[in-house]
C-alpha cells in the first residue's frame, strides 16, 4: 500500500465501520456458530434486527435474539463474546489507518454496545479521535444519527469526511447523511435492494488510500 502521494488532498475525517470494514467479525461468528452455514445465518438474522429495529435495543440481547431464531442455544453468543478480544484485522487495516492518521481524524461508527465497541476498536491499536457505538447514539445504522454524531465530535461537516462501510447498509445512511462512501466488501455481498450505490467498492482496502489521497480535488 502506497503510504505517501505528493499531491494528495485528503478528506478531513474518515469514518469507519468496525466490526467489518475494519475486522473480519465473520470468522469469530462462524467459530462461535459451529460452522459458516451457521453462522452466515445467524448473522443475517442479527442484520435483519439490527437494520429493522432502528432505535437501540441492546446488541447483546439482539445477537441472543438472532441465535434463537436460527436454531442455535444461548451457548452460541456466550462463545461469540468469549472470543471478542480475538476479533482479527483485516490485511491492510492498520497499514491504512497509520498512512492516514497524520493527515485526517479518523473515526468509529459501529453498530455494538459501547462496551463491546470500544473493546472492538482497540483491536486497531490506534489513538481514534472519536469511537460512536450505536448505544451512545441511541439509534442503530443506517439511522443517520450515528454518523452525525461522529461528524458533530469531530467537529467536521460532511462534505469534509469520508466513510469506509463494511455493509451495504450503510449506503443507505451515508448518503442521507452526505457522505462520500469507500466499500470495503470483502465478503462480496449483493447492495441491498434500494440502497444508493458507493462511489468506490473493493475486496481489500488497497484502493482506499488512493481515493483517499485525491478526495478533495
Amino acid at each position: 500500500m502506497s503510504m505517501q502521494s505528493p499531491n494528495a488532498s485528503y478528506p478531513r475525517a474518515v469514518l469507519f465501520d468496525l466490526l467489518t470494514a475494519l475486522l473480519d467479525s465473520w470468522t469469530v461468528w462462524n467459530s462461535a456458530a459451529g460452522s459458516e452455514q451457521k453462522g452466515r445465518a445467524w448473522r443475517a438474522e442479527y442484520l435483519r434486527l439490527t437494520y429493522g429495529c432502528g432505535a437501540y435495543v441492546p446488541y447483546e440481547q439482539l445477537v441472543k435474539d438472532a441465535a434463537r431464531n436460527t436454531g442455535m442455544d444461548d451457548s452460541a453468543p456466550d462463545a461469540l463474546e468469549a472470543q471478542w478480544d480475538t476479533l482479527p484485522v483485516w490485511s491492510g487495516a492498520r497499514e491504512l489507518l497509520l498512512a492516514l492518521k497524520p493527515h485526517c481524524r479518523l473515526a468509529v461508527v459501529t453498530n455494538c454496545s459501547s462496551r463491546l465497541g470500544h473493546r472492538a476498536a482497540a483491536r486497531l491499536g490506534i489513538d481514534w479521535d472519536v469511537v460512536v457505538t450505536s448505544e451512545e447514539a441511541g439509534f442503530y445504522k443506517p439511522d443517520p444519527r450515528p454518523y452525525r454524531m461522529a461528524l458533530d465530535r469531530l467537529g467536521v461537516k460532511a462534505e469534509d469526511a469520508a466513510f469506509v462501510a463494511g455493509s451495504g447498509y450503510d449506503m443507505f445512511g451515508t448518503s442521507a447523511v452526505g457522505l462520500r462512501t469507500f466499500w470495503h466488501n470483502r465478503v462480496g455481498l449483493g447492495l441491498p435492494q434500494g440502497a444508493p450505490s458507493p462511489e468506490l467498492q473493493a475486496a481489500t482496502l488497497e484502493p482506499a488510500l488512493p481515493w483517499l489521497q485525491s478526495f478533495s480535488k
